[in-house]
């Protein structure tokens, strides 16, 4: 009890931190003359303001430094309880929105899922995009935090992996003495590169608010638009093109940009096996559906075939969600294909989510070990990713992680069946809900949200957004009850 009290403590400083990312959308309303929708997020303000500092109140007395085993129900209570605090805006400003569907929105929105269930977003105040996308950023933000402080601790996730497997001088350069350093100096980098596509978006013809609104989603590759029709609405290649390359950009693992940016050298992406990887399996997935869309004869040629297949599944191989056509209308196999990418293909220390394409290589790296060692019993042979030796404890961590991933999936989609969905509209619901990447298929698939999803089914989809984001272990590591003991 001494513990919860304490990381309490710790979060009532996170919460009434929280009250002055609602000065955003206040002066977005105030740009844009909405007096009205300034009360749900003046209200939200006051609500995270006066939580925190009364909470910080109460548990004053059991304030004390961190320890490793606190973090995760720090993470936990974090994301749960601020979702629920910036779900006040909507539900002031929303009339005849419940609060199940407003806290939809905002786990969607921190999570950087980009699932929705609100329509007439061309319509919404200016304000209230601002803040779902402003959301989506924050949430990119602690998942770059998350990989860097938190999921080492476990083995399974961010630096951990990452010093494990990268290689030279990117392993061994180290980016700040302290953890918290580390994080700054990231998030320096991460608003950096979300200037620089908001500046791009400008440029290549969108209004500076759309700009702003769609880098906020790209870098968190959240997948929220201020348009129904999403990215289509723009009906632009060199649009397409920009959201592209930042969406492969905020895939990659940050300390590797921050390492090449420090350095003036790009030689680091060539040592990166992850970032290698990804662009190989992402890259020659667009030639190969654009291939097999030409095939069907889905498009007059293959070059606009190329086209909608490369930001699509660059979209969704990313876990960002953007959609710029019906693919769900497209032959099975690709936009199955597309959804199998999404979990897979993001970085660690980026902000996708997904098993993580490291993990993918110890997965596969671990199974031709163990064909190996079936034909040579006696041999020893160690794991090694780009020529670096990965350490067992970890090999043996992401097997237990990937393990609960497909348990998670299949029992929130039995979940969703023994509710009356349809199985592929369960399914893919929640793969790309674990996986943060937004569209599934059939009801919940590109041409429409997750509106038709009723209450149990919509808090089966926060349960996998909530999950997918955290990594899974993190949570289920409060489920031991070794957690719990002294």
């Amino acid at each position: 009890m001494r513990s919860l009290l304490g990381v309490l403590n710790i979060f009532a400083s996170l919460l009434t931190w929280f009250a002055l990312y609602f000065l955003l959308p206040i002066v977005t309303a105030l740009l844009y003359g909405e007096i009205a929708p300034m009360r749900g997020f003046v209200i939200g303000a006051a609500v995270s303001v006066l939580g925190g500092v009364s909470l910080r109140m109460i548990t004053r007395r059991y304030r004390y430094d961190l320890k490793p085993r606190d973090a995760y129900l720090l993470v936990t209570v974090s994301w749960l309880t601020i979702a629920a605090v910036a779900s006040i805006p909507l539900l002031i400003d929303m009339p005849g929105l419940s609060f199940t569907r407003a806290y939809f929105e905002s786990m969607s929105g921190l999570s950087t899922t980009g699932a929705t269930q609100l329509s007439g977003i061309d319509d919404l105040p200016h304000s209230i995009n601002m803040w779902r996308h402003s959301l989506s950023w924050l949430g990119g933000m602690g998942i770059i935090v998350l990989a860097v402080a938190i999921l080492p601790l476990l083995g399974v996730g961010g630096m951990q992996l990452y010093r494990a497997g990268a290689p030279g001088t990117v392993k061994n350069a180290k980016l700040a003495p302290r953890i918290t350093e580390t994080a700054k100096t990231l998030g320096a980098v991460y608003a950096g590169l979300t200037a620089a596509c908001a500046l791009s978006l400008w440029a290549a013809g969108m209004s500076m608010f759309d700009a702003i609104c769609h880098a906020f989603s790209t870098l968190a590759l959240g997948g929220f638009s201020t348009h129904d029709a999403n990215i289509g609405y723009f009906h632009s290649p060199m649009i397409e093109f920009v959201l592209m390359i930042f969406m492969l950009i905020a895939a990659m693992n940050f300390a590797t940009h921050f390492v090449a940016v420090r350095k003036g050298n790009f030689k680091v992406y060539r040592g990166d096996p992850e970032a290698r990887w990804m662009l190989l399996l992402i890259l020659g997935s667009c030639v190969a559906i654009a291939a097999f869309l030409d095939i069907k004869n889905v498009y007059s040629d293959y070059f606009i075939s190329l086209r909608y297949a490369a930001f699509n599944v660059i979209s969704m191989a990313t876990d960002s969600g953007f959609v710029s056509t019906d693919y769900g209308s497209w032959p099975i196999f690709a936009p199955l294909w597309m959804l199998f990418l999404s979990c897979l293909c993001a970085s660690t220390g980026s902000t996708g989510g997904g098993i993580k394409m490291f993990r993918s290589l110890i997965l596969f790296k671990q199974s031709l070990r163990e064909m190996f060692t079936l034909v040579h019993p006696q041999a020893v042979m160690p794991l090694k990713i780009a020529g670096q030796a990965v350490p067992n404890g970890v090999v043996y961590s992401v097997l237990a992680f990937i393990f609960l991933y497909f348990m998670t999936i299949t029992v929130l989609t039995f979940a969703l069946l023994i509710s009356g969905l349809d199985f592929m509209s369960a399914m893919s619901a929640i793969v790309a809900c674990i996986n943060n990447a937004g569209p599934g298929l059939n009801l919940v698939g590109p041409s429409g949200n997750y509106s038709a999803l009723d209450g149990f089914q919509s808090w089966i989809c926060i349960a996998g957004m909530f999950l997918g984001r955290v990594e899974i272990i993190t949570f289920a590591v409060l489920l031991t009850p070794t957690f719990w003991r002294k």
